[in-house]
């Protein structure tokens, strides 16, 4: 009995320990939590080798092949569904098949095709069929419990094999799964923190839009390929006026409701940020030109105006409205220079009335577009 509680600890320590360098291969090759064929493939081939690897030396019991070959099947179907549990159990299916015995059929059915079976109606009542999402260790060990049961009563009644093994593998089993659920889970849980930190790094806490830190580094690749863009500084009109009457609460509102729009009207391959207070930057790229850069400018100016902010009636023209400057770029500007430009132009939308869009123009040094 000693040496059969050792063989299915060895057993158990080896699934553990090939999950782990899984895990960290894993964290190393796909740090994000991706779901790509690539990576699917992996995983079934190393299910398939990890199956392998506690079937290749077995415990032998009156002709029997003893190991626990069932838990990476059952844990895989329970964490990716029946393809994958398919998928993974051909090898070991054919490995066992060659081998022959006189149990062979029972052993493939009990450890092969009930852990998938198992597993994968478990899975399929899950509220969410990602790959990588935090799973209900609970609901997983429930769903081995009822495996487990149904492959105990299977083998005491079809093989020779004692009540005592039947319960000795099934703890070392359960074991293994709990183990392999909570390493899965505290992997997910560590990629989904860094995931949090880093974009709080890079995000404005307010209106949840970049900082200029991450807006920074992204314009500074751009201009470093010399691809032609166009900054554009954007500031809410008497934004004092507005916090002074309605209280700071209201005004979040409003600054998140623009960082919503100005989002809504630009262009998938286009940048905003906030650039502090009620100001705001955007970054106009490819296709790229001076009329295009206007047209978006003045698409936000006017989604803007038209938006029905609570109590802008009060304001003083009677709705809250903001003012654009803009600075196209060239061979020589640093990303300072345009900021400092379209700053610029954006003080002469403001002295000019409010409300409009001004481009800077380096003859006339300032010119302005009436909205």
């Amino acid at each position: 009995m000693g040496t059969m509680l050792f063989f299915f600890l060895e057993n158990m320590a080896l699934i553990i320990a090939l999950l782990y360098l899984a895990l960290k291969t894993k964290e190393l090759l796909f740090p994000e939590l991706t779901e790509s064929k690539r990576l699917m493939l992996l995983i079934v081939a190393f299910t398939s080798f990890l199956t392998f690897s506690v079937m290749y030396k077995p415990y032998f019991y009156m002709g029997m092949r003893l190991d626990l070959r069932e838990v990476a099947l059952y844990f895989i179907s329970y964490v990716g569904g029946w393809k994958l549990g398919i998928l993974s159990a051909i090898f070991p299916s054919i490995y066992r098949l060659s081998l022959g015995g006189p149990t062979v059929i029972i052993g493939i059915l009990q450890s092969i095709v009930l852990p998938v079976l198992v597993g994968s109606l478990f899975r399929n009542k899950l509220k969410t069929n990602k790959f990588f999402a935090v799973l209900d260790i609970k609901r997983m060990m429930i769903g081995l419990l009822v495996f487990e049961v149904v492959k105990s009563i299977f083998m005491f009644v079809s093989t020779p094999a004692p009540l005592s093994i039947i319960l000795l593998m099934s703890a070392f089993a359960a074991i293994a799964v709990l183990v392999m659920g909570l390493m899965s889970n505290g992997e997910i849980h560590h990629i989904l923190l860094r995931k949090e930190l880093e974009i709080n790094s890079n995000q404005d806490p307010l209106t949840q839009l970049p900082n200029m830190r991450f807006f920074r580094a992204e314009i500074q690749k751009l201009i470093s390929k010399d691809v032609p863009l166009a900054i554009i500084m954007l500031d809410v009109d008497s934004f004092k006026t507005y916090n002074d009457t309605h209280g700071h609460q209201k005004g979040d509102t409003v600054l998140r409701s623009i960082g919503q729009l100005m989002k809504d009207n630009i262009r998938p391959n286009d940048y905003v940020a906030r650039y502090g207070g009620e100001e705001f930057i955007l970054c106009i790229t490819q296709p790229f030109g001076e009329d295009i850069t206007l047209e978006i400018a003045d698409k936000v100016r006017s989604a803007i105006e038209k938006y029905p902010f609570d109590g802008q009636q009060l304001q003083p023209k009677g709705n809250l409205t903001v003012s654009l400057g803009v600075s196209l770029s060239s061979a020589d500007k640093t990303l300072d220079q345009l900021i400092g430009e379209a700053d610029k132009a954006l003080f002469q939308s403001k002295r000019s009335g409010r409300n409009q869009v001004t481009i800077f123009d380096e003859v006339t040094q300032i010119e302005a577009i009436e909205a």
